[in-house]
């Protein structure tokens, strides 16, 4: 270890701009929301986070808040340490929040008292220190993993329901808005995650179920286009119309005329 410190606060106007990093590991331990840039990118942190940063790695964070607290310590590791940390998948150069901190901070206390210490024993304090709160961090980080999978486990069902939903009863008004608070999810989030999951978009499935719907019923009902359009959630016959051409490559009429030979 070559330098460390202990619940340092800084104010508004704090940052750090290191283009070309530092020699030593940096180990920071974010007590309040902070900017972290990375690949000139800022991405914003909540409290309780972390960040290992390894040599010569590009340093640029500040506050995003009035205040900044953090532990911080610059380190050294030997083979067997990085060997050890690689081991353990602890993430680098990037920030990660992990809930709580408090033990970790406790540890980066310890260490300081050692480092400033007259113990003949302090280099072995540390290094001892040091090895818990590598795996402290490793424990946190996967239960944070862990934490997240299940919660996307959550949200799979209730997107699978949601796209059932729209394929059983297309004629709906089906607000994102109100389908991403039914997750508690923003908007943009819930359209990101529906995507993610089916590999089409939410949008692209209501009007697709609608035009499925529609075409059944112009093959097996003798109502009109513009009942049909009604009926699919579509008031707008002109625009349903459009709709259906772009889909199907023949207008309503038309597909009824030929479906119904």
């Amino acid at each position: 270890m070559d330098e460390i410190g202990y619940n340092h606060r800084h104010s508004r106007d704090f940052c750090v701009n290191r283009p070309y990093g530092t020699k030593s590991w940096l180990l920071l331990i974010v007590k309040t929301p902070a900017h972290f840039r990375i690949a000139n990118k800022d991405i914003k942190t909540s409290a309780h986070s972390i960040m290992i940063y390894r040599p010569f790695t590009p340093q640029y964070y500040y506050p995003a808040t009035d205040e900044y607290f953090d532990d911080w310590m610059h380190f050294f590791p030997n083979e067997k340490e990085q060997q050890m940390m690689n081991d353990l998948n602890i993430p680098f150069d990037c920030p990660v929040n992990i809930a709580d901190i408090t033990d970790m901070s406790e540890m980066i206390r310890s260490m300081c008292f050692e480092h400033y210490s007259s113990s003949p024993y302090k280099e072995r304090s540390i290094d001892l220190y040091f090895q818990l709160l590598m795996l402290k961090i490793s424990e946190k980080v996967r239960r944070m993993a862990n934490v997240a999978e299940r919660n996307e486990s959550i949200y799979s069902e209730k997107l699978i329901w949601i796209r059932q939903s729209i394929y059983r009863w297309p004629s709906r008004d089906y607000s994102i808005d109100d389908m991403a608070k039914e997750l508690s999810l923003s908007r943009s989030r819930f359209q990101h995650l529906y995507t993610e999951t089916f590999g089409v978009s939410v949008n692209k499935d209501v009007i697709t179920s609608r035009l499925n719907k529609a075409a059944e019923l112009l093959k097996t009902t003798d109502l009109s286009v513009k009942d049909v359009g009604v009926n699919v959630g579509y008031g707008n016959t002109s625009y349903f119309v459009k709709l259906f051409g772009s889909f199907f490559g023949q207008t309503p009429l038309q597909y009824k005329q030929t479906e119904t030979k």
